[in-house]
């Protein structure tokens, strides 16, 4: 009998708990406003991942080459937006003499002075971002005349950290006739350890062409570029076969050439 009793008002405590959950105010409002918070959160969420993280590859392909005495920088001609092809033969890479030697240079010799010295610059990216680029490297260049290691970090640091330049979207290669290096908006500047850098849609195979064919006797830095170009253009649909191509000396060659002629 007691524990009938207990019984009884164990189910009663139950049902009258019940009945007060169930005329508890907008219960079940809350259920659908948390369903609706979660997808929104969870939108909100992947928009955002996918909104920043910016694309790492830019279309075109941009490839420099160390050997034997010599440096070789090669990119495509090709502009694309989209699915389009805009412009076929764009110029990529610039060579930057320094300002006496601009200064000094005869207006009819602009032509021989391709093969004498000056920085080479190779850019991916955006064309704005990368000229506003190569303006603030042409200065740091100025600033540090024939220090272009720490030119490329004083450039890398104003890229990182300043407000507008951090926007930029694009990627650089830059050479002389002691070292090559990229530059990266991440606040990267990277020297290979073989010689071969790259940036662009289309690096990958150039890179990966490039160093099988760095090692073959008889193939100079030129027509190493000139073959993984060649197989990155078949490979990349941002890449075409319209190359431009800056070719210097290196300090090794030079100093060579004076011991020769010693």
């Amino acid at each position: 009998r007691i524990a009938g009793i207990a019984a009884a008002s164990l189910r009663r405590s139950a049902v009258a708990k019940c009945a007060a959950i169930s005329s508890a105010p907008s219960c079940s409002a809350p259920l659908s406003v948390l369903s609706a918070s979660v997808t929104s959160t969870s939108t909100r969420s992947y928009s955002a991942t996918a909104s920043s993280s910016s694309p790492e590859w830019h279309g075109t392909t941009i490839l420099c080459v160390r050997k034997d005495g010599k440096v070789c920088m090669m990119g495509d001609g090709q502009v694309s937006m989209g699915p389009v092809v805009v412009k076929p033969n764009a110029k990529k890479i610039r060579r930057i003499l320094p300002k006496s030697s601009a200064a000094n240079r005869p207006a009819g010799e602009e032509e021989g002075e391709k093969e004498q010295g000056g920085t080479i610059v190779g850019f991916a990216g955006s064309t704005a971002d990368a000229f506003t680029l190569l303006e603030r490297l042409e200065g740091k260049l100025d600033e540090y005349p024939g220090q272009l290691a720490r030119s490329c970090v004083e450039l890398a640091k104003g890229w990182r950290t300043d407000k507008y330049l951090r926007r930029l979207e694009a990627s650089l290669l830059v050479a002389d006739e002691t070292v090559s290096l990229e530059i990266t908006g991440n606040g990267d500047v990277l020297e290979s350890h073989d010689g071969v850098l790259g940036v662009g849609s289309g690096s990958n195979y150039a890179i990966a062409a490039a160093r099988a064919l760095v090692d073959v006797e008889g193939m100079s830095a030129e027509e190493v570029c000139q073959k993984a170009m060649t197989i990155a253009s078949d490979m990349c649909v941002y890449t075409n076969s319209n190359y431009m191509v800056e070719v210097m000396d290196t300090a090794d060659d030079e100093k060579k050439k004076e011991e020769e002629a010693d």
